[in-house]
């Protein structure tokens, strides 16, 4: 089994991963990727039971859905590092030709996606079906999405999470990465989601865990408790507290760093901030 340290140093080099990808690119979107790594390096490294040989049907596996797309460099760079495929080809991220589109597709076959989620607000949708699919098909395993608290403010995700509750789907898991930003703001600016997003959810008939997405022991236990806890006639949401751009200092909390590439010199200061024993691709 995979330690804390051991998911730490794999979590940071993640973060060496996205920064390099998208100042390569010269695109992307670093911001929430930074802030989500320590949980989806903790999915794929300790929690997911899955097959990197990869079966599209996802059957009798755990299956994980990327619902806000835009944080694709983390999502490639966990599932190269986790064995999906090579390392070597994050280089190629947002190149022409690449596997590694901007937001995840599917056309390009790249083992580890199995939906497109380029439009923000469908991965829930998407995620409830493929878990009632599970529990009609007799098969005991878990579905995982990943949203972002802007997704929230989708009317889509709704009506989502009316029918997961409905229909008592619940193997089905879903994170959403609370850090208050989005492209234009904060996400009470744009759109405020309420100071009470936990009884929302309850009202809707949902579970609801809290969890510190900078703290892999935190991590490790609130992912254990939401496997405890399923099985139980409901679905389970998790709200993940982060910042986006953690840890670096002139990233963290600022919008400003949702959708746009580091300099040289943001790259340099960047990667000093984030030593690891791992290697870069």
């Amino acid at each position: 089994m995979t330690d804390i340290r051991t998911l730490e140093q794999t979590a940071t080099q993640v973060r060496r991963d996205i920064l390099r990808m998208v100042h390569g690119a010269k695109s992307g979107h670093p911001g929430g990727s930074l802030g989500c790594a320590d949980f989806l390096t903790a999915l794929y490294f300790k929690v997911l039971n899955h097959d990197t040989k990869f079966n599209m049907n996802g059957k009798n596996e755990d299956v994980f859905f990327l619902s806000n797309g835009h944080v694709s460099p983390l999502f490639y760079s966990v599932l190269a590092r986790s064995g999906y495929f090579p390392v070597e080809e994050l280089k190629t991220f947002r190149k022409l030709h690449s596997r590694l589109q901007g937001h995840p597709a599917t056309a390009e076959h790249l083992p580890g996606v199995r939906v497109a989620s380029g439009s923000l607000g469908q991965g829930v949708s998407v995620a409830a079906g493929a878990a009632l699919a599970k529990k009609l098909d007799g098969d005991k395993n878990l579905v995982y999405v990943l949203m972002g608290d802007g997704e929230l403010e989708e009317g889509q995700n709704w009506e989502a999470f009316m029918f997961a509750a409905h229909h008592k789907v619940d193997n089905l898991i879903v994170t959403v990465d609370y850090n208050g930003q989005q492209i234009d703001g904060s996400t009470m600016e744009v759109l405020g989601l309420g100071a009470d997003i936990e009884n929302k959810l309850i009202a809707f008939g949902w579970e609801i865990l809290h969890m510190d997405g900078h703290n892999m022991q935190n991590i490790i236990e609130t992912m254990a408790k939401a496997k405890t806890a399923s099985g139980n006639g409901k679905p389970i949401f998790i709200i993940m507290k982060t910042e986006m751009g953690h840890p670096i200092d002139f990233m963290v909390g600022s919008h400003k760093w949702h959708g746009i590439a580091p300099s040289d010199s943001d790259l340099e200061n960047a990667l000093a901030q984030l030593p690891t024993t791992l290697a870069d691709y």
